[in-house]
């Protein structure tokens, strides 16, 4: 068992102390006598054991607490898990214009989010030794998700994610810098940055090639992913009847610019203009970027510190009964 807390401990040391010097200064009298040689007889008599019990009871339940402010743990366990070292932020698109529906998934036509929702979740299922974070950009960017190995978390960040949360745009050098922001501090064999957009940047205050010149300072590689098919396609709308129609529409993707950033930063660029294509996309990453390293990791604790605070809270409150009913003193 070990403490959260142990410096609490301390005071329990002053128990004993503060017991002596109470019990040493007695307790008032019970009766008030004009001669001492009223009561002669019984002057003799020492404290009744009850009444030391009782005392020992309040002491002990003042251990008790003190015990609980120091909240004892007791570690399940310990295991080793294996880390890769590399730690990676996914820069995922956002904007409206994914959710056009050209690819399929189980043989159903789905929108660009969905598809790319799915195929992140495999990739993230299989790297569980790194560290993977997620950010979201539209017409800005924000944070969805830290740098966890606690994957099971992030995929249910992920599948929170939903198109029109944020003004719509696209800020591609936005989300490249808030991603770089996860990574820049951190001590990593590798870090990655995994950019996917279906747009042309027409928002955010950040140029996606300074963004660019960033990651290259902090020697981060960016793979950057252009989603969507070549030409035209079909993007959901509902009309003023509530009815769900489809219009067609241009796909326009900076494939120059996400090209340069990736050459840049020493990664690749890749097109994604169909499910197939996207996946293998993600196992070529995948493939590209391993290492291993052992490092140990602690489980989590179970506390314990509620028990002591209700044996406590119990031997006060059995003690202040016992000394107002039974065991009561005159007054």
């Amino acid at each position: 068992m070990s403490f959260a807390n142990p410096y609490w401990l301390a005071l329990l040391v002053l128990l004993p102390v503060l017991a002596w010097l109470k019990g040493k200064q007695g307790t008032s009298a019970a009766f008030v006598y004009s001669s001492v040689n009223l009561v002669k007889g019984i002057t003799g008599l020492t404290h009744s054991t009850r009444g030391a019990l009782l005392r020992r009871m309040r002491w002990l339940s003042v251990a008790l607490m003190i015990v609980a402010l120091a909240r004892p743990q007791l570690p399940e366990g310990e295991e080793k898990i294996t880390a890769s070292g590399i730690d990676i932020v996914i820069a995922l698109d956002v904007s409206t214009s994914m959710a056009a529906e050209d690819f399929e998934l189980k043989g159903a036509r789905v929108n660009r989010l969905t598809i790319a929702r799915s195929v992140l979740q495999d990739f993230v299922r299989r790297r569980p030794s790194d560290r993977i974070g997620l950010v979201a950009f539209a017409g800005r960017a924000y944070v969805a998700g830290p740098l966890t190995l606690d994957h099971d978390f992030l995929l249910k960040n992920l599948e929170r994610l939903q198109l029109g949360v944020v003004e719509d745009g696209t800020a591609i050098g936005s989300g490249l810098t808030a991603a770089l922001n996860r990574v820049k501090d951190l001590r990593s064999k590798s870090k990655i940055v995994i950019l996917m957009t279906d747009g042309v940047n027409n928002s955010g205050k950040v140029p996606p090639l300074t963004a660019a010149e960033a990651a290259e300072t902090l020697g981060v590689k960016v793979y950057t992913i252009g989603v969507g098919t070549h030409g035209m396609a079909l993007v959901p709308y509902v009309d003023v009847f509530g009815r769900r129609q489809y219009v067609q529409q241009e796909v326009q993707i900076d494939e120059e610019v996400l090209r340069k950033i990736a050459d840049r930063t020493g990664g690749k660029y890749y097109r994604a203009d169909n499910s197939a294509k996207l996946r293998e996309i993600y196992a070529q990453i995948d493939a590209l970027e391993k290492t291993e390293a052992v490092m140990r990791k602690r489980q989590r604790y179970h506390e314990l510190f509620h028990w002591f605070l209700l044996g406590g809270l119990f031997l006060l409150l059995l003690e202040v009964i016992l000394g107002q009913t039974v065991w009561r003193r005159l007054p």
